[in-house]
């Protein structure tokens, strides 16, 4: 008994024209070219950007702490805050500018989000279609549908009825499994994005209060620098008037020196020459902390010293360098109490920064004979001995080429 031929249901035919058309119009949207946006690589490159300025301002910083453990003009300080100011000022101008980037990326993924779930509610809706027009046919065997096939033709018209059936099902699964995915993405980015976001703000708001209290910094410091350069100047005016004063006092001593010569009077032999270079002692022993000659002062002044000043512990004694005449023996404003001794032939050694004298003008001096005592532990130099040696027309020598090398 001959069986009838398959013929294949209305609504069958018509589900097949639907879903052919349907996935015509949606398979063609390819998930797979919108790739996510590298949103883990921008967040790095940010924080690179901003690691690189603040270690610029690190480096800027150190350099404060090394000017501020040895002497350094005020001016110096001044413009490392200047400079630390100009790096935070960048630092806020980045966090401005990830700031918005990262205010974009929030709207874009939020836009994107929305689109992946639009989409995954449409793929959804077909699927629940499809299951709707499977549970309506009922059960498909393959084996009926194409043993029941009439001829050759109708067999390759159900076989590919069949084939794209089965590969339509299987893009809606993939499709739906991608949004998914995509989806996931989205919103972990969204996350990502909004902690990143109030991360950068809460930076942004710490960077200001430094930038702030910097900007406070370096007004404090202008004016410990204006106030600085008025003591320097003031300490520069006692300076010149002292040594004016002690010059004109050598000066004094050299005429009436010469005066003495030209009469033909007897003077004491000189005792230091030439021959004593490099041969004296040392009027107290410490280690040297200026030279002879111009110095940088506070705020780029520029310091005469016609002396050496040699550090030592208060109230060490002070001792003449050779045997000569007191011509001063008292204060002298800027150096304090001092000590000046005629060593005959044109040569003064000058002793300032003492605590005492405990000679008197006039007396005569031995070599090796306690003058005074160190004092100085006001000064800027802590306690130490100014000590001058002047030759003839009252010139300042270097007291580092008379005095003996040290071991």
């Amino acid at each position: 008994m001959k069986g009838k031929p398959y013929v294949f249901p209305p609504r069958r035919s018509s589900t097949f024209r639907f879903y052919v058309s349907w996935f015509t119009v949606f398979v063609p949207i390819s998930l797979a070219s919108q790739k996510p946006a590298p949103f883990d690589q921008q967040l790095r490159d940010n924080q690179q950007r901003l690691e690189s300025i603040r270690r610029e301002r690190s480096d800027v910083e150190q350099e404060l702490e090394r000017l501020r453990t040895q002497v350094h003009s005020l001016s110096d300080e001044l413009a490392n805050i200047e400079r630390q100011k100009e790096t935070t000022n960048r630092i806020v101008n980045e966090l401005d500018r990830q700031i918005n980037g990262l205010s974009d990326q929030l709207d874009k993924t939020t836009v994107d989000l929305l689109l992946a779930q639009n989409a995954l509610a449409e793929k959804r809706a077909v699927l629940e279609r499809r299951l709707v027009d499977i549970y309506k046919r009922g059960a498909l065997y393959v084996y009926q549908v194409l043993l029941a096939a009439e001829s050759f033709g109708d067999l390759l018209s159900r076989y590919k009825y069949l084939y794209l059936v089965s590969r339509q099902d299987r893009l809606l699964a993939n499709d739906m499994s991608k949004l998914q995915r995509r989806i996931a993405r989205e919103r972990q980015t969204l996350v990502d994005a909004r902690d990143a976001l109030g991360r950068r703000k809460n930076e942004r708001t710490q960077e200001l209060d430094r930038y702030l209290a910097l900007e406070r910094e370096r007004q404090a410091s202008l004016r410990e620098t204006r106030r600085s350069a008025r003591e320097a100047q003031q300490r520069l005016s006692e300076l010149e008037r002292d040594e004016k004063s002690l010059n004109d006092r050598i000066a004094t001593l050299e005429r009436a020196r010469r005066e003495a010569l030209a009469r033909g009077a007897a003077t004491p032999a000189a005792a230091i020459t030439t021959a004593d270079l490099g041969q004296l002692d040392w009027p107290v022993e410490g280690r040297i902390l200026y030279q002879f000659g111009t110095a940088t002062g506070p705020n780029n002044t520029r310091i005469p010293w016609h002396g050496i000043g040699i550090g030592a512990p208060t109230g060490t004694p002070v001792r003449a360098i050779a045997s000569g005449t007191v011509s001063l023996a008292g204060p002298m404003r800027t150096y304090l109490t001092s000590v000046l001794i005629d060593h005959g032939g044109g040569y003064y050694s000058f002793y300032g920064y003492l605590s005492d004298a405990v000679v008197t003008p006039g007396e005569r001096v031995v070599k090796g004979q306690v003058l005074g005592h160190v004092g100085g532990g006001s000064s800027e130099q802590g306690s130490h001995l100014h000590f001058e040696i002047r030759g003839q027309g009252g010139i300042a020598l270097d007291p580092i080429n008379w005095l003996k090398t040290r071991r």
